[in-house]
């Protein structure tokens, strides 16, 4: 499910980072840009691969933002330890027929 979860966040975002990076170099010439009043002494192909992995980076962040939103109560109190595994003073209770630290 983990996996599963993590391509719900990678994937989405890469193709966004993708339209984006279309988007963004259709109008901006990256031998324009500066960073700090300096010109930035990389190549076209290293500025766009930055600014990739940054669309991409961005876009993940908001992507699990949304995923983290999107969990029901249930998945986010569930006891991650399993009954054997527990401590001693664990209280147990009872949440939605399970057992629970």
């Amino acid at each position: 499910m983990l996996a599963q979860r993590w391509m719900w966040i990678a994937w989405p975002a890469f193709l966004v980072a993708g339209l984006l990076e279309v988007l963004v170099f259709a109008f901006v010439d990256p031998q324009d840009l500066h960073w700090f009043g300096q010109d930035l002494d990389l190549s076209r192909q290293a500025i766009y691969t930055l600014a990739f992995f940054a669309f991409w980076g961005l876009t993940m962040l908001a992507s699990g933002l949304t995923t983290l939103l999107s969990l029901s109560p249930f998945e986010l109190n569930r006891c991650p330890v399993q009954p054997s595994d527990r401590p001693a003073e664990c209280s147990k209770k009872r949440v939605n027929g399970t057992d629970c630290c």
